[in-house]
């Protein structure tokens, strides 16, 4: 069987065995789209209110009116008016505009972490990776549009790309950190690690022009066409 063929299917098997069962979702509150995204509703902020769906609201409104107007030309102002709130409620949530596309950068690369540090060495590499990035990259059915938007964002803006090279970073070092401990060569896992922000860019970059597509799939084929064969021992 093809190499990418055995992946497919050790990485679908891998992805199944990671979700939990429907008796513990349901009583931990979480709800799954399409198999593969998870959503929680008990996520609670300093104010008793639900963080994500606040913080997520202004992050939609903005990046909707970036898309528009251009990151440049849109202030905390047009924000703030346009979600209908103070611009002094904003910066409660945000301490600056730029700081709404990354809403959620923490816990994706929590995630990817997470992910990582529970494989098992006898997993070939990539299908760890696999199921690693698209576990980072779920997202709820109402963070649908404010994905598509921060991708499209990332990928066009210059002003943004700016602000994405950092978290760029943190994506490449966690897959390097990963792949450095299963192999001698110092070589290979700098590869590994620029081999994944390219596929994410990619899968992006192909999910924004065709929105019937899911993300996870083209993450999936973007990583398994660009991740290279484990170097062999010598």
């Amino acid at each position: 069987m093809p190499k990418h063929g055995v992946l497919r299917k050790l990485t679908a098997r891998a992805i199944r065995v990671t979700r939990p069962s429907p008796k513990a979702d349901a009583m931990a509150g979480r709800t799954w789209n399409d198999g593969r995204v998870m959503s929680t509703d008990n996520r609670i902020d300093r104010g008793g209110r639900p963080a994500a769906t606040t913080a997520h609201h202004l992050a939609a409104v903005a990046q909707r009116l970036f898309v528009e107007r251009g990151f440049d030309r849109t202030n905390v102002e047009d924000i703030a008016h346009e979600a209908g709130i103070s611009t002094r409620t904003f910066f409660r949530y945000f301490p600056t505009k730029a700081d709404v596309l990354w809403v959620e950068s923490d816990a994706e690369i929590s995630r990817l972490r997470q992910a990582l540090a529970d494989s098992t060495t006898t997993e070939p590499y990539e299908a760890v990776l696999v199921r690693a990035v698209v576990t980072a990259m779920a997202f709820p059915d109402d963070q649908i549009e404010w994905a598509r938007h921060r991708a499209q964002l990332v990928l066009t803006e210059p002003a943004v790309q700016a602000q994405a090279s950092q978290r760029h970073t943190r994506w490449r070092a966690a897959a390097t950190e990963f792949v450095s401990a299963r192999t001698p060569d110092d070589f290979f896992p700098i590869a590994v690690g620029h081999a994944v922000l390219a596929a994410t860019q990619s899968a992006h970059e192909y999910w924004i022009a065709h929105p019937e597509s899911h993300l996870a799939d083209q993450l999936e084929r973007a990583l398994l066409l660009l991740l290279p064969p484990l170097p062999t021992a010598v």
